[in-house]
């Protein structure tokens, strides 16, 4: 037995335990050395009652007050104790674990470590473990315990053990990284940092098994990238597409003038299409800053030339958006071009009708998610292909897109603001334009940066929104990333805000955990005001535009990158109206609020991102990431830029003196780039 063998051959993993963890992607014990842990329940010594923080995790040490008391539903049953310290009272509830009255009601000191959460204007502690006798802290202060990614019937314990089963046949000489490189860049050993990963000591061993593991992220993907390209020269361009004076009217018929960014890039377009290479172009605009309509005049100008040009959306509800908005705008110019969406919900015949459109060419432009890509789909002469928000796909299902036609031009779009110099590493394989200016009709979004207190006030401006005809969204806070607890979470928040809102007033709810068909059909009813608040998790990141949404609240924004916070705020200032964005958060540290305070003073994502780079530290990692980017499993562009950087520096260094890996120190180096490249990328680059 060793690292490559079935997770299977591990004790006490049987067929059923072995089940559960392939529905994580884990079949070999190396992939389960590499299932690294989501986050860290980290142990501190208790706080003082009346120092617990909403928002919080923390340990308080006190003596049970009064009685223990069992209430609720048969379903619902509720325990609630309170404990007393010298500073004060805590209000803690138990769901559906009525046996511990028993454990409560013995006496003495007892510590309870959990999350602190605003209920009814009231501060107290959800769920929390329970130590009793108290002594039984000290085992586990000061340590940190991973937390992993889990599934129904699957243990956090029972992956921790399997774990430490494998770390036995891990040899600790084994590395793919030449030492010289690990000195250069002050890296650890590869069995230390996987088990540091898994197990660490103290915070300072965690960050040197993290720096670790998203440098190698980076350094395979970087190499595989420019392997990649060094392997394939430009390809020849087989659909030069001319200058139609169509589009030239069409521009400027249009109700609002292009800005000066958009024209640029149009300009980029218009120049790789009628060049003498096929154009792989990455556009990346921030959020509203027009980049749908680039796109709309690059599937015009090959439908004009007598081919077909085809865009994938990430979502059913935003290719449907797509196409109703591209179709509107042909018929309203008279532009003599047929459409056709392509979804995976239609029915059979619905599908084989629009494939016979597609393959005859009766059809021009075809919008659609990855249905767009599937084996029954033939094109006519697929010339331009647009992929949208990039970050949400991977590599592999925009090379099969291209790979429909006979090198098409690739138009790829990302609306994540990622600083040029990163873009230029992680896109290596792409031209890069900027759309960095936004309409000039467009009113800026007013920011507000608020403390829990707020909270009602909000609710009565939103009523006061949502009198006068317009939408909100609020982003829901997690408590964990576990898709379960996500769901509640965001389900009981939705209960206690129809209590605060009245019947008149429809909330929708929208998580992770619901079908893809669940969650198009509570967007389209958002999209239609028949839902006026939509509580969400990010899962609402990606999505439709719906112009009439004014107001977006962001509960704990702290726990957000200003990234992510950025594109969520982009869910509105969509329309004619003057539109809100109010962030949250219980932190009251003055690193948070300085953090937030960026968002309160810019709406540029550019900037924001840049701002947020100068400002993240190590402290920082425990956080939810920055980004989805390129699915790393540990590395995040914002976050480990600098070790992006060093990586990128290391593959030119390692391509310009290691002779295609033929030295003895790169070939453990060369199998595993071998094997990512079969694996995760692709044979040809775009």
């Amino acid at each position: 037995m060793d690292i490559n063998s079935r997770i299977s051959a591990l004790k006490g993993v049987g067929e059923k335990t072995e089940k559960l963890f392939e529905k994580l992607h884990v079949y070999t014990i190396k992939d389960l050395l590499s299932l690294y842990p989501r986050s860290y329940e980290v142990y501190e010594p208790p706080v003082a009652i009346r120092e617990a923080e909403e928002g919080k995790t923390v340990a308080i040490s006190g003596v049970v007050f009064g009685r223990v008391q069992t209430g609720g539903s048969r379903n619902m049953q509720i325990t609630t104790i309170y404990v007393k310290d010298i500073t004060g009272t805590m209000k803690v509830i138990w769901f559906r674990m009525p046996f511990l009255k028993n454990t409560l009601s013995k006496g003495g000191t007892i510590i309870l470590r959990g999350r602190i959460v605003r209920r009814r204007d009231q501060l107290l502690m959800e769920h929390p473990e329970i130590f009793y006798p108290a002594s039984n802290y000290e085992k586990k202060l000061d340590t940190m315990q991973p937390v992993y990614p889990l599934t129904a019937g699957l243990t956090n314990n029972a992956v921790g053990k399997a774990v430490k089963q494998a770390f036995t046949l891990l040899d600790p000489k084994w590395d793919f990284l030449p030492l010289e490189i690990c000195e250069r860049y002050g890296l650890c050993c590869y069995a230390d940092a996987v088990q540091k990963m898994h197990f660490p000591e103290e915070k300072a061993s965690f960050y040197r098994a993290r720096k670790r593991v998203v440098f190698d992220e980076f350094l395979i993907f970087i190499l595989s990238l420019r392997q990649m390209k060094a392997g394939g020269e430009r390809v020849k361009n087989h659909f030069p597409l001319r200058r139609r004076p169509e589009i030239d009217k069409f521009i400027d018929a249009l109700p609002y003038e292009l800005t000066n960014a958009q024209k640029k890039v149009w300009e980029e377009i218009c120049t790789d299409l009628e060049g003498k290479y096929v154009m792989s172009r990455l556009v990346q605009g921030d959020v509203g800053s027009g980049k749908t309509i680039v796109a709309v005049l690059g599937l015009l100008s090959a439908a004009l030339n007598g081919y077909q040009g085809a865009l994938m959306a990430p979502t059913e509800v935003l290719a449907r958006q797509h196409y109703a908005n591209i179709t509107k705008i042909l018929e309203e110019y008279g532009l003599q071009v047929q459409t056709e969406l392509l979804t995976g919900s239609m029915g059979a015949k619905e599908k084989r009708l629009a494939y016979e459109r597609i393959e005859s060419g009766k059809v021009q432009i075809i919008i659609g998610t990855h249905a767009l890509i599937q084996e029954k789909v033939s094109y006519h002469r697929l010339a331009f292909v647009v992929t949208d928000e990039q970050h949400r796909f991977g590599v592999r299902q925009r090379e099969a897109l291209a790979g429909k036609g006979k090198w098409p031009h690739i138009l790829v779009m990302s609306a994540t603001p990622i600083p040029r110099t990163l873009a230029i590493i992680l896109y290596g394989d792409l031209d890069i334009s900027i759309i960095d200016e936004l309409p000039k009709n467009r009113l800026p979004i007013k920011n507000c940066v608020v403390d829990t207190g707020y909270r009602n006030t909000a609710y009565s401006f939103m009523q006061k929104q949502i009198a006068a005809g317009r939408q909100c969204y609020i982003i829901c806070p997690m408590v964990e990333e576990s898709e379960h607890l996500e769901a509640e979470n965001v389900l009981d928040y939705a209960r206690e805000l129809e209590s605060v809102m009245g019947k008149e007033i429809q909330i929708g709810v929208l998580h992770g955990r619901m079908k893809q068909a669940e969650k198009d059909s509570i967007m389209e009813a958002f999209s239609k005001n028949e839902i006026q608040i939509l509580v969400s998790t990010t899962v609402v990141e990606v999505g439709i535009d719906v112009p009439n949404a004014t107001v977006i609240m962001i509960e704990n924004a702290e726990r957000f990158g200003l990234a992510q916070l950025h594109q969520l705020r982009g869910r509105v200032g969509r329309g004619k109206e003057q539109s809100y964005c109010i962030f949250m958060s219980a932190s009251k540290t003055k690193e948070t609020r300085k953090r937030l305070d960026i968002l309160n003073h810019s709406n540029d994502g550019f900037y924001i991102a840049g701002e947020d780079l100068k400002l993240r530290g190590p402290g920082d990692l425990f956080g939810i990431r920055q980004s989805g980017i390129m699915d790393f499993k540990v590395a995040d562009v914002f976050q480990d830029a600098e070790v992006l950087k060093q990586a990128s520096e290391a593959a030119d260094w390692i391509l310009n003196t290691s002779c295609s890996y033929e030295e003895p120190k790169y070939q453990e180096l060369k199998k595993l780039l071998w094997r990512y490249m079969s694996e995760v990328m692709l044979e040809t680059t775009l």
